[in-house]
């Protein structure tokens, strides 16, 4: 990554995380008023919120980029059009939870897509069973509502590879 954009309703938390994160990650991080401006320069876009109503519209959405809605994880909560998953490629992390939890449910509730439109599960892709990205113009929507399983395997790669570098902290968990 060479850059990131940072927005928030509340300009002054965004600005406030930007910095943090800019300090912390070692390239710019920036705080930018208007959506649509940021999402239109991004390769990725994450949104990860509380949100109970869209705010990522389809027509800020560029081809090629990956969305990432990591927000929607229970029944309401909504940050994407859902024409976002309707006219586009949708991979999500367990498609049952999706359905009902997920950026997918409002997409299914407005008839834009049914479950069967759903490309893969993450989990199809990784193992290679399924193609993720098929062209380079493909807009590629990952429906991500959390799985423990898929959390444990991904923290253990980062601990073994933490160790195999010799990086990181230990903590001794046992002293009391």
């Amino acid at each position: 990554l060479e850059r990131a954009y940072v927005w928030d309703t509340d300009l002054t938390r965004a600005e406030q995380f930007a910095g943090e994160m800019g300090d912390e990650l070692g390239f710019s991080v920036e705080s930018i008023p208007q959506l649509a401006a940021a999402v239109g320069e991004s390769d990725v876009c994450v949104t990860c919120t509380p949100s109970r109503s869209q705010f990522l519209e389809r027509d800020f959405v560029r081809p090629g980029t990956f969305v990432a809605a990591v927000g929607a994880d229970s029944p309401g909560k909504q940050e994407l059009d859902p024409r976002i998953l309707g006219e586009n490629v949708v991979v999500v992390d367990l498609l049952e939870q999706c359905v009902s939890v997920g950026a997918l449910q409002h997409a299914i509730r407005h008839g834009l897509m049914a479950p069967e439109s759903v490309r893969a599960e993450l989990g199809e892709i990784v193992a290679g069973k399924i193609s993720g990205r098929e062209t380079d113009a493909e807009i590629i929507v990952f429906d991500s509502t959390g799985t423990a399983l898929q959390d444990t395997a991904a923290a253990a790669l980062v601990y073994q590879r933490a160790i195999s570098a010799g990086t990181g902290q230990h903590l001794d968990f046992t002293a009391t």
